[in-house]
Parts: structure tokens; C-alpha cells; sequence
């Protein structure tokens, strides 16, 4: 589709003209998304760019809370006054004109993906991406840090064996929930894994950062994936690591936009990959069972009063508890 075009929104709002005098909307239709009508225009007198989204069967309620960020709002409007629903992405005159026009493909993607699903998916689509944004611009949209970096190509390393071993997209998908701060990185099936990345050669040791991640009072079986990461400039940067699982779910629409979301969510736009040069090297990967005898401080175990800790294990000195990763799935109930 055009759209997909790097630099179509940009054309499309440089050919849309008006004055100082001009009032309301100025449009270009675009190809539509399955049911809903799309356009490109300029609000005047501000001259300010937007992507309209006009549903047929939807009445947008006036209760319903809409996203705003900064350098963009969402807001009803009327550009023809034809009686349909119309949501408007705008640009607020702070915003970044390249990164809003990276969001606007970004969220026409996400329609086109939910297109033969109906409208009510389609806008729960648009309002999902636009949240992730939303996550996204609130930051300092500075590189993330480097231990952000590690965390973020760990998860991903788990995800890429999830696909690997038949998990489907978007079971796979869905149960990474890491950027959306849950106590574990993967809620699977009953139960849930957590992932630690180490860069040390010195034993396999892991950071625990609270009670909560190492209990399984919620989520049952608990694993705890350990992988073990060296800087190469042979090995794959986080773009590469990306890449890998943005084509491994490329035959899954829905699955691609949600992985696009959580990585937004995580802070991560595929726009900046030439911010994360550095490369890495897989040393070791281990899944063990965080059950009964597994060295781990919970609210349970700990003296009453202490609320916060933050501590190490050194997966070397853990015997007794590794597991297959078939066999940690076949206990979570997902194969």
C-alpha cells in the first residue's frame, strides 16, 4: 500500500495548501482500511497535520477517555459532516513533524492489520498503538540505557525460543508482558518466566531487583531464564535481534502490531536502531525451575518489616533445578 511509503504522509501534507484566512478542514483521501475511511489534512487557521479516521458503524462515546501525548492529541471531528464517527491525530506545533509522521504510519499499519476484523477492532487497534506512543514520547526519547538494552535483547532472546519451539505468534506475543511492568517478563499458560541477562564471566550471576519477582504466588509454575550475554562485533545488535522476531511473526498481522506495540512500550522505535550499535554474543542460556529449594527472598521468607531488597544468585552454585524448555512449556500448559 502507498502509505508504506517512508515519506508518503509528508508528501500528502505538503500537497495540501491553504492561508491565513483559511477555517476548518483541508483533506486527501487515502486507500481506506477495510471499513474505515481515511484521511490526510491540515487544520486551519493552525495549518496543523493530522490523520482522520472516519468509522461507519461506531458512535464514539463523549465519556470514553482519548489518548494525548506530547506532540499529538486525539479529538472527535467533523470534517464533512456526513453523520459518521471521525477521530483526528493531530500534531500539536511542539511536535516533531518526522517522529509524528512515523506514529501516523505506524497507526494506519495497525488498521490496515486489524482491516478484515471489524471496526470495533479496528479503533480498539488505533487507540492501542496511539496509548503505545503515547508511553513512547512521555520519555526523554533519549537511547535507552545499556542495561535497558540487555534487559530488552534478553526478552527478546526468550521470545525468539518461544517461536522456535512452536509457540504460536500470538501466544507468544501475548505473553510478553515485560514493558508493561508486570512482576514477571512472560506470563504463559498458569504460570510465568522471568528473565535475567548477565555480561559476567565470572560464575552466572543474576540480579533480583525485588519480594516480587522470584514468587510464585500469583503465577504457577515460576521459571527463571538465565542467558548470558559478551559484547562481538560479530554477533547480532538489538535492531538485528528485533528484525529476527519482527520476520518470525511476519505472516501474523496481529501479532506484528502487538510485538510493535510492546516495543514502544519498552522504549524502543525501529526509526532510532542506528542508536544501538553494539553487538552480542550468546555465552549460555539456562531455564530452571524456581520451586521448592530454589535460593530466593520472597514476602514469605524474609523478616517482618523488610518491604525492599535487591540481591544476586549465581545460577552456577543452583543445582537440581534446570529444565528442558519443551518441558518448562508442557508445565505451563502452552504445548
Amino acid at each position: 500500500m502507498a502509505r508504506q511509503i517512508e515519506d508518503f504522509f509528508m508528501l500528502v501534507w505538503q500537497a495540501l495548501s491553504g492561508d491565513a484566512l483559511s477555517q476548518g478542514w483541508q483533506t486527501l483521501a487515502l486507500p481506506s482500511a477495510g471499513a474505515c475511511t481515511l484521511l490526510a489534512g491540515r487544520h486551519f487557521p493552525g495549518n496543523e497535520e493530522a490523520l482522520l479516521v472516519g468509522f461507519e458503524t461506531i458512535a464514539l462515546s463523549a465519556k470514553q477517555k482519548l489518548p494525548e501525548g506530547r506532540g499529538f492529541l486525539v479529538a472527535p471531528a467533523d470534517p464533512y459532516g456526513d453523520g459518521k464517527a471521525w477521530l483526528a491525530l493531530t500534531r500539536k506545533p511542539e511536535g516533531s513533524l518526522t517522529l509524528f509522521a512515523d506514529m501516523v504510519r505506524d497507526v494506519a499499519d495497525a488498521l490496515d492489520s486489524e482491516a478484515d476484523q471489524g471496526e470495533a477492532k479496528q479503533l480498539s487497534a488505533l487507540l492501542g498503538r496511539v496509548r503505545a506512543w503515547q508511553n513512547f514520547m512521555s520519555k526523554t526519547q533519549q537511547p535507552l540505557m545499556a542495561k535497558d538494552v540487555l534487559g530488552l535483547v534478553g526478552e527478546l532472546t526468550f521470545l525468539r525460543r518461544l517461536l522456535e519451539a512452536g509457540i504460536t505468534p500470538t501466544v507468544a506475543v501475548e505473553a510478553w508482558v515485560g514493558p508493561r511492568d508486570y512482576e514477571q517478563d512472560f506470563v504463559l499458560g498458569s504460570g510465568a518466566v522471568e528473565v535475567k541477562v548477565t555480561q559476567s564471566t565470572d560464575g552466572f550471576p543474576v540480579k533480583i531487583g525485588s519480594l516480587e519477582q522470584l514468587s510464585d504466588a500469583e503465577y504457577q509454575p515460576l521459571f527463571l531464564a538465565g542467558i548470558q550475554l559478551v559484547p562481538s562485533d560479530e554477533g547480532e545488535n538489538l535492531p538485528a535481534f528485533v528484525e529476527a522476531v519482527a520476520e518470525a511473526l511476519a505472516s501474523d498481522k496481529y501479532a506484528h502490531a502487538q510485538f510493535m506495540d510492546q516495543l514502544l512500550l519498552a522504549g524502543y522505535h525501529p526509526s532510532h536502531a542506528d542508536r544501538y550499535p553494539q553487538g552480542f554474543a550468546q555465552q549460555d542460556f539456562r531455564l530452571l525451575a524456581v520451586d521448592e529449594g530454589f535460593p530466593r527472598l520472597v514476602s514469605g521468607n524474609v523478616p517482618e518489616g523488610i518491604r525492599k531488597v535487591s540481591y544476586e544468585i549465581d545460577l552456577d552454585k543452583v543445582q537440581g533445578h534446570s529444565v528442558a524448555l519443551s518441558d518448562a512449556l508442557q508445565q505451563l500448559g502452552v504445548i
